[in-house]
């Protein structure tokens, strides 16, 4: 993160508050590789016309280097499962450097954020087995009145102790910007800071900002452990058009970020037929500024 864009996130957090740096030192070129996220075929998972095994495969064939894995349709947790799917990716050449969860951290009770800490701690152990680095997690909404200044201490204390689980095997906890708490990259970054533990970045979804998309993916980046990129976005006008990739990929190349470019497709056409198009110009893009 260079000092203009560093005094750019700072000026923008609330009141009081000042932006950390990133948390480590790392080479400043940029390191892109693209991705498949699971969820773009999620009909088919769903139906069982697709399996998370078609997918590994699949990855293959569009020529890309790694598989972001939605847990949502996964058939088993048992470890024989996990197991076998780890060694088709590693004999496909594939990485399965990902898993995104469904977590609720925003829960006003105790024992509600301990059972969603728990929930953490039974996908690091899936992640692991399948040699996944990374857990997608969520935020939460802010149901019964609750505040966003009441529920930041909440999903702090998860998160911090969801970290102690993770790191201990060697999981990052990716904090994604969707809605209801993580609605902003202000409170996204306060949150992160607030961690303060390696084992917590941020996952950062291109096509998730409603407001101010570009101000706010810029501020996220150097925190971001995976970058989720979809086809179509909200603009500054307000209405839901093509997101511009190759703005896109620049921007995270600037930050110098080194790691995934997810495609999570959600658009109109039929995701056979719209995946591996994207996935082409993905991969091209990928290559341009990876250099």
């Amino acid at each position: 993160m260079n000092r203009r864009s560093f005094l750019a996130v700072s000026a923008a957090l609330p009141a009081g508050l000042v932006a950390a740096e990133p948390q480590e030192a790392l080479p400043k070129k940029a390191r892109l590789k693209p991705a498949l996220c699971a969820y773009s075929f999620r009909r088919d998972l769903a139906s069982k016309a697709r399996s998370y095994e078609d997918l590994v495969r699949s990855c293959v064939e569009w020529d890309v280097d790694g598989l972001d894995m939605t847990v949502y349709w996964m058939p088993s947790t048992e470890r024989a499962w996990l197991h076998s799917l780890r060694r088709l990716a590693y004999r496909c050449g594939i990485s399965i450097y990902s898993i995104a969860i469904r977590t609720e951290l925003t829960r006003a009770a105790q024992k509600d954020r301990d059972a969603e800490v728990e929930n953490i701690r039974r996908w690091v152990d899936v992640a692991s087995a399948l040699g996944a680095g990374h857990i997608r997690v969520f935020g939460g909404y802010l149901r019964g009145g609750v505040t966003e200044e009441q529920a930041v201490p909440w999903v702090v204390e998860c998160l911090q102790r969801g970290a102690e689980i993770a790191g201990g095997q060697g999981v990052i906890l990716g904090l994604e910007n969707h809605g209801g708490i993580t609605a902003r990259a202000e409170r996204i970054l306060e949150i992160v800071r607030k961690v303060n533990s390696p084992w917590v970045a941020i996952n950062l979804d291109t096509g998730n900002f409603p407001q101010d998309p570009w101000r706010q993916m810029e501020m996220c980046l150097p925190y971001a452990a995976n970058v989720q990129v979809k086809s179509e976005m909200v603009h500054e006008d307000g209405k839901r058009g093509p997101q511009d990739w190759d703005r896109v990929v620049k921007l995270v190349a600037s930050a110098g970020y080194k790691g995934y470019l997810s495609l999570e497709y959600e658009a109109k056409e039929p995701a056979a037929a719209a995946v591996p198009r994207l996935l082409g110009e993905l991969r091209a893009l990928c290559r341009k500024y990876s250099a």
